[in-house]
């Protein structure tokens, strides 16, 4: 008998192969950084033989993307976080270094990585941080616990940022004094060490376009801030003196175009930062930048682009007189903003008494403007000089308020008066047709009751009738007899029937007969 052993096929390596390659079990073919090893959205870096020197670098740039977790531990001679290197890896959220050699930390070292949320730098050699390299992220937990920090005032913001964050029961944070004692941070006392703060001279900024103004900051901390102002997208010419406390800022020549925009002082020291923020408004005189020709929508409407500050009020005319709006036409503003209004005059079917020229007057405290605009909804019924739209769409009674009197129309012919005039010879010929209907009705009805009226079941024709079918010989019902002097005429009562020599009475029917028994004046039959 012979044993056999099942063999595994290329099938089971090609599955191996993916799985290592999932797993991070082939580094070199994802491109780890040398002496780490990782996957597509780890590095770890753990190995102290050999360790490494500097921040681990992706081989391929473009795998950094996907990085969102590197944790190295246990690399002494790793000392310090540069400028541009954790950059390579944007989708940054988690960073660890822990149990090693940092002594050092880039004022730039995190500039690309707005994605951190935690950062733990605990155990290293750390004896200063600055606030700079974190100032702009919002991390949820910052952890630098066992670091062996001198006590001073640049240091300082890691105790505020304890006190913020509430980390005194997890985190061991001390600092040594110049005497080489330690002291918890949170004990820590240092002269002439605070966070500075900031205050504008005018947090309500007025000026009238064309103007100047100038805005003061004045500061405290300690050590001294330094001092910046904040003008981002300022179009007006301006000037700043940050050396003198307090800092001033003047705008000269103030454009309307910065009215809205938010001017900061920003005072920083080694300790923290401080803002303070204020909106600039300028006061200007309205400016029509944009109006068009009507365009046909839902409504007509004529569009129009105004600016102003304060809110300019909208006056329209037509052909030079006061528009009077009403619920047919009127000013609609559909955006809002700052100082600028976007609107049309919207039209709800205007016919050909609506053509003419149109002016808008935009006024407010500080002066006015006008633009004038010709609108042609439709051309003038008959008179041949273009197509009329369709009077189904455009139909509606123009009157005199709707243009603010400012023509005579008692002369002209609007589109609803021969819409009435249609609507009239409609209604006519309804009238007609309902009549002759109903009067064919009644000659068919009389047709039928003449013809069904003048005969009875029984044939009678005139007062009195004799019963006979068509051939009256062969019939045994020979006639009607009403006493006459047959040997049985007393027998049976005045209304029988006699067949034969019998006398059979007859019964009347109301049904066929329209007349009594006495107007009945029987017909006598003669052999």
């Amino acid at each position: 008998m012979v044993s056999w052993r099942r063999r595994p096929g290329p099938g089971l390596a090609r599955l191996w192969g993916l799985c290592c390659l999932v797993l991070g079990c082939w580094p070199g073919a994802l491109g780890c950084p040398a002496s780490c090893g990782c996957n597509s959205w780890r590095i770890w870096c753990t190995g102290s033989s050999p360790g490494i020197a500097s921040f681990p670098v992706p081989q391929r740039i473009a795998e950094g993307d996907n990085v969102t977790e590197i944790y190295i531990a246990n690399q002494p001679n790793l000392e310090s976080i540069n400028d541009n290197e954790v950059g390579f890896y944007v989708g940054l959220k988690n960073l660890t270094v822990v149990d090693s050699g940092l002594r050092f930390v880039s004022r730039h070292a995190f500039v690309k990585n707005v994605n951190l949320q935690y950062i733990n730098l605990s155990r290293n050699k750390l004896s200063s941080l600055s606030k700079k390299p974190f100032r702009h992220l919002g991390l949820s937990d910052l952890i630098l616990g066992d670091n062996p920090f001198k006590c001073s005032c640049e240091i300082m913001w890691i105790k505020k940022f304890q006190e913020t964050k509430f980390y005194t029961e997890t985190q061991d944070l001390y600092c040594i004094d110049d005497n080489n004692k330690r002291t918890a941070l949170l004990d820590m006392k240092v002269p002439n060490c605070d966070l500075p703060s900031a205050n504008l001279s005018n947090y309500n900024i007025t000026v009238v376009e064309g103007k100047s103004i100038t805005l003061y900051c004045d500061t405290t901390g300690g050590p001294p801030p330094n001092v910046s102002w904040v003008v981002t997208n300022l179009v007006s010419n301006h000037e700043s003196d940050t050396n003198k406390n307090p800092a001033s800022l003047t705008i000269k020549n103030v454009s309307s175009m910065d009215s809205g925009l938010e001017i900061s002082c920003v005072a920083e020291n080694i300790v923290g930062e401080d803002q303070a923020s204020a909106e600039l408004t300028v006061f200007f005189a309205p400016n029509i930048t944009f109006i068009e020709s009507p365009t046909p929508d839902h409504h007509w409407c004529i569009p129009f682009t105004v600016k102003g500050n304060p809110k300019p009020t909208l006056q329209w005319f037509y052909e030079g007189a006061v528009l009077n709006e009403s619920e047919y036409i009127c000013t609609k503003i559909h955006v809002i903003n700052q100082s600028e209004y976007h609107g049309c005059l919207q039209l709800d079917n205007p016919t050909h008494l609506n053509n003419g020229a149109y002016t808008l007057l935009a006024k407010n405290d500080y002066g006015e403007d006008e633009k004038r605009v010709d609108a042609h909804f439709m051309s003038v019924p008959g008179d041949g000089s273009g197509p009329i739209l369709d009077p189904d769409v455009y139909e509606y009674e123009t009157t005199p308020n709707d243009l603010g009197d400012a023509t005579n129309n008692s002369n002209q012919i609007t589109s609803t008066d021969v819409s009435n005039k249609e609507n009239e010879d409609s209604i006519t010929v309804y009238v007609v047709v309902g009549i002759a209907a109903l009067v064919c009705t009644g000659l068919v009805i009389t047709l039928i009751i003449l013809k069904f009226g003048r005969h009875s079941k029984f044939g009678m024709k005139g007062p009195s009738s004799v019963i006979s079918n068509d051939d009256d010989s062969a019939s045994p019902l020979h006639h009607i007899s009403n006493g006459s002097n047959t040997p049985s005429s007393s027998e049976g009562g005045p209304d029988a029937v006699i067949i034969g020599m019998t006398k059979i009475p007859v019964i009347e029917n109301p049904q066929y007969f329209g007349i009594t028994n006495s107007q009945l004046k029987p017909d006598t039959c003669g052999n």
